[in-house]
């Protein structure tokens, strides 16, 4: 299954999106579901949300307005220098994964505008595979860890690279510059994430292209390693990392800028689109 989150008509709903439009299951759920990620907290949610999928569209995508898959994780933890020629772009050395976090409220949608903050012209682009986490745990085996996983998606996670120093937060977080969709693809369709590729596009230029297969902390070991030291909850999103490829590391370097589109596309999920505009 495809699901998707987004505004229609000004109300807030979720649904499953089909190749004639979206099932509105906020509309035929919503007494017993709020949102996506309260579906996903129910261990028969995404079995519930399936018995819908021969049920004629209620809605037309031209007609709704994407939000983030997961407009509102508990937690977005964020995996960075997690492919070879990312790490060699950036000198890293370090064995443990690089972590941070992203904040819910930095997020946007699908066909949405990302907006580059007035204060930098250095927002970069990285093309990134989302795990959304369906079920609770903690201190997971590795063995397990794919069961605890609901589906993937696809994630553009905006950089400012001049307010990025020892710690990432401060360049991750800017509003509108991480986003999320179109949309969570289930495990069913995707048993295995190493046979992904991902492939990241500035103005339809290639700019990133590697295989999940390259990853250097795989998803089971990211959810883990994670699951170590916090509890992950239902519609948790861990980011696995960007090729390498990015435009800081350019020469000369190629920064987002008002009127460009980015893309992201991860094969078997889709292609996340977005525009850049400047902040007013």
């Amino acid at each position: 299954m495809k699901l998707v989150s987004y505004l229609v008509s000004g109300r807030a709903s979720f649904g499953l999106l089909t190749q004639h439009g979206i099932i509105d299951l906020g509309k035929k759920l919503g007494d017993k579901y709020t949102d996506l990620k309260s579906l996903l907290a129910d261990e028969k949610g995404l079995a519930i949300a399936k018995t819908y999928l021969n049920d004629p569209s209620d809605i037309d995508e031209k007609d709704i307005t994407y939000l983030p898959v997961i407009p509102n994780p508990n937690k977005i933890l964020c995996v960075g220098m997690n492919y070879a020629e990312k790490r060699a772009e950036f000198n890293e050395t370090s064995s443990a994964p690089t972590l941070f976090v992203r904040f819910p409220d930095s997020q946007t949608g699908h066909k949405t505008n990302i907006i580059k903050p007035a204060i930098t012209n250095e927002l970069d682009y990285e093309g990134e595979l989302a795990i959304v986490i369906g079920k609770s745990g903690f201190r997971i085996k590795q063995e397990d860890a794919l069961s605890y996983v609901a589906g993937y998606s696809c994630y553009m996670d905006g950089s400012i690279r001049d307010w990025q120093y020892t710690w990432f937060t401060a360049g991750k977080n800017w509003p509108s510059t991480g986003a999320f969709g179109p949309c969570l693809t289930t495990t069913d369709e995707i048993p295995d994430p190493k046979a992904l590729t991902l492939v990241t596009y500035l103005n339809g230029q290639e700019m990133q292209r590697d295989s999940v297969n390259n990853l250097v902390h795989t998803v089971p070991e990211l959810i883990s390693y994670i699951s170590t030291f916090t509890h992950l909850s239902p519609g948790d999103v861990i980011l696995t990392g960007s090729p390498g490829g990015v435009g800081k590391k350019r020469n000369p370097p190629i920064f987002m800028k008002d009127g460009d589109k980015i893309e992201v596309e991860i094969t078997g999920i889709g292609r996340l689109t977005n525009y850049v505009v400047a902040e007013k």
